[in-house]
């Protein structure tokens, strides 16, 4: 359990880390160029201790997809971005491909 805590944690802050990515303006601006590498940083450092216990595969896929997802839902919400037919859609092909991977990847 503590592990998927890490791999959540690690998600929150990849999360950050791209959101910093847009607000630095393409590196112009420093305190926002400087979080995105300590965002990063420490999303991989998460990553890896939850990899001690989960799967490489379940653990990127969930890390990945549900960074992914929440990034396109902030860009909607957050930076006004379009929302579309296709990213909605696309936003549940990535949710559905999570909780498949999850599924496949059960231990009976």
């Amino acid at each position: 359990m503590q592990s998927w805590l890490y791999l959540t944690g690690a998600i929150l802050l990849e999360v950050a880390g791209t959101n910093y990515m847009k607000l630095s303006q393409g590196f112009s601006r420093l305190i926002p160029s400087v979080l995105i590498f300590v965002f990063y940083g420490l999303s991989f450092v998460g990553l890896t201790i939850a990899l001690k216990r989960i799967d490489v595969s379940i653990a990127y896929a969930v890390w990945a997809g549900i960074g992914t997802a929440l990034i396109a839902v902030i860009g909607i919400f957050y930076f006004k971005e379009p929302l579309t037919l296709v990213k909605v859609f696309s936003i549940l092909l990535i949710t559905a491909g999570v909780v498949g991977l999850n599924l496949g990847g059960v231990k009976h």
